[in-house]
């Protein structure tokens, strides 16, 4: 039993509709899936529509963007199975308000260097919650001034050091983060760590109840997934597997299913849920 719990639509940064993401699960065999699109629950409630017709369970999900503050980089969190997800909506607006400040300088920004309108950019963002760094690349290659989502242009603008075009913004430290998804009775899940090397974070927030770690994911670094392995035993953590789906938003090909969960593992995710559901 195969499952996919790292998932994007078109409601954030993916490129593919909730309805042919379920196609496309179906066809890829898997059981279960989760639809974690950034700060909104909007994608999983859909999808679970779609999942009934076509026999696949759909875990509620979303990724919920946050930084830590500490060693001053992104640090993002899944949220599963929410008991009370009218408790995030609070969070869910502030992060969305700090985005579409941060989304508009960018878009200025870029007009300014490349002769585009700004509602090529608002076009391109139509069924999502808010404008990405991909919407405004989507753009630019339709003006024809690169055919590569990711590659120098996309450097040149959004480089986390020297981008011409970035604004940095203050998203929520993850320690809070954590706080509030707890308080609305989620799972916590601390994302795609095997990409930053977020071991010490694990260890840390794993004393303010975090339930589990992304394992597996496409751009893990070596040995990641050994290290994970360990530091997720060590606590008794859950090990979620997922392939953070954007469609052809992404730098390099990962179809759904690329990476997965254990069967096992969405047991244990379900026995939590089911024991905080007695609390």
């Amino acid at each position: 039993m195969k499952a996919d719990l790292h998932l994007h639509t078109k409601l954030s940064n993916g490129s593919t509709g909730i309805d042919e993401l379920i196609f496309l699960a179906k066809n890829r065999k898997l059981n279960t899936i989760s639809v974690t699109d950034y700060d909104t629950f909007a994608g999983s409630i859909r999808a679970q529509i779609f999942g009934k017709r076509y026999g696949i369970e759909v875990i509620s999900g979303v990724e919920i963007t946050a930084f830590d503050y500490q060693r001053d980089k992104d640090a993002h969190l899944l949220c599963y199975s929410c008991r009370h997800p009218n408790r995030l909506e609070g969070l869910f607006k502030k992060i969305n308000d700090i985005r579409k400040k941060c989304a508009c300088i960018m878009m200025q920004k870029v007009v300014r260097m490349y002769p585009i309108l700004p509602e090529m950019v608002v076009k391109k963002a139509k069924g999502s919650t808010n404008i990405f760094k991909v919407h405004i690349m989507h753009a630019l290659v339709d003006a024809g001034y690169t055919n590569d989502f990711f590659g120098d242009l996309y450097k040149k603008l959004f480089n986390p050091n020297s981008g011409l075009a970035l604004c940095k913004s203050e998203y929520p430290d993850i320690r809070e983060v954590l706080k509030q998804v707890k308080s609305a009775g989620g799972i916590a899940v601390l994302a795609h760590p095997g990409i930053y090397g977020d071991y010490d974070l694990i260890e840390e927030l794993q004393q303010a109840g975090l339930d589990g770690a992304q394992v597996w994911h496409p751009k893990n670094k070596p040995n990641a997934e050994e290290e994970l392995d360990k530091i997720t035993d060590c606590y008794n953590l859950l090990k979620i597997g997922g392939t953070d789906f954007r469609g052809m938003y992404t730098e390099e090909a990962n179809p759904i299913a690329t990476c997965t969960t254990p069967q096992k593992q969405i047991d244990n995710m379900k026995v939590k849920f089911s024991e905080r559901n007695l609390v």
